[in-house]
């Protein structure tokens, strides 16, 4: 397996409120883990929010001895909503902060557990295209399911950061869970709406397949998004599965 993480602040913000974690290695009862957050809240709310429910599903993750990873993902990241929500109604300044949460653990070398709040996004990558796992907890991907605009107005609606679903903002929150069965030549990219608002999935797709190493990969789509504006923070994770080495 090789990975790359990155997180960049982008072109306009003053303040990075993504938060990655990649770890190769065991991390509790899971073989590896990867998360990407993408918080909100006012000064350093957002920037909390995301790396507090970061730290909390690792240190959940690492001291569980739930073997089921679905559980195990569910368990941790209602730990953090609850204790994101706790933070914020003891403390005026981080009053409202909650964050989007994608998170995954790659299983039996073949086999990847996705869990999903938000709209932060994993897709599945190969030579034949690009495919997104998760599904946008978003009020303009509700109105694209029920037919009320098409995909290319989404892309440029004024309301299209409005996310309907986020971990710390209510007393339960609502988690999606995907199972994807990976084959040979299949990368992984878990990022937030920093990458996707900025590129075409098409150009994802062409910057993962155009470049050699993990690195550089991660490094060419910050680069892009940048490129054509970088209107947010930028947080991105690349897996190659069944690439060997370090």
């Amino acid at each position: 397996m090789k990975t790359c993480s990155i997180t960049d602040i982008g072109r306009i913000r003053k303040l990075n409120q993504d938060y990655v974690f990649a770890s190769k290695q065991a991390v509790g009862n899971l073989p590896n883990l990867f998360i990407v957050a993408d918080g909100m809240g006012g000064h350093n709310a957002g920037d909390y929010a995301s790396r507090y429910a970061v730290e909390t599903i690792t240190e959940e993750i690492r001291q569980s001895i739930e073997q089921n990873p679905g559980k195990l993902l569910e368990k941790a990241i209602q730990t953090a909503n609850h204790r994101i929500l706790q933070k914020s109604e003891e403390n005026e300044a981080l009053r409202g902060m909650g964050t989007t949460i994608v998170a995954a653990a790659c299983l039996a070398g073949r086999y990847l557990e996705v869990a999903n709040v938000g709209d932060s996004r994993l897709y599945v990558i190969n030579n034949d295209g690009i495919r997104q796992i998760t599904r946008d907890h978003s009020l303009v991907e509700e109105m694209v399911r029920m037919g009320g605009i098409n995909r290319e107005a989404a892309r440029v609606h004024p309301d299209k950061n409005i996310i309907t679903r986020a971990v710390g903002v209510k007393s339960s929150v609502e988690i999606d869970f995907f199972r994807v069965e990976l084959e040979k030549g299949d990368t992984v990219l878990l990022c937030s709406d920093g990458l996707t608002n900025m590129l075409e999935d098409e150009e994802i797709h062409r910057i993962v397949g155009s470049w050699e190493s993990v690195e550089e990969k991660a490094g060419e789509l910050v680069r892009a998004a940048n490129d054509n504006g970088g209107r947010d923070n930028i947080a991105v994770i690349i897996i190659e599965p069944f690439a060997e080495g370090v």
